[in-house]
C-alpha cells in the first residue's frame, strides 16, 4: 500500500527529552525550571547535551537517587584501591 504510514509494532521510550518533560520530571513548570537550573546544576543535576538540548531522563533519574540516597552505586569503590589504601595505613 502506496501512502500509507507503517504501523508501530511497539513504542519507543524516549531516553532523551527536551527541556520541559525534564521540568517535568521534577514536577516544575518550565519557567520554574529554567528559574531553578542553575541551582540544579550547582547540585550536580546533569547537563543537557550539548548537541540535542536534551535532557537524560536515566541520569535525572540517577541523581535523584542519590540526592534521596536511594542507591550506593555513586559511592561504590574499586577494590583494588580500598586494599591500597588499607595496606599503606597499616
Amino acid at each position: 500500500m502506496i501512502g500509507r504510514a507503517p504501523s508501530v509494532r511497539f513504542p519507543v521510550e524516549p531516553r532523551d527529552v527536551p527541556p520541559a518533560k525534564a521540568a517535568r520530571r521534577l514536577h516544575l513548570t518550565p519557567a520554574e525550571f529554567a528559574a531553578k537550573l542553575p541551582e540544579l546544576q550547582r547540585r550536580g543535576f546533569p547537563a543537557a547535551d550539548p548537541t540535542t538540548g536534551m535532557y537524560d531522563l536515566k541520569a535525572i533519574d540517577g541523581w535523584m537517587d542519590r540526592r534521596s540516597g536511594l542507591t550506593t552505586a555513586a559511592s561504590a569503590r574499586d577494590a583494588r584501591e580500598v586494599a591500597r589504601e588499607r595496606i599503606a595505613n597499616l
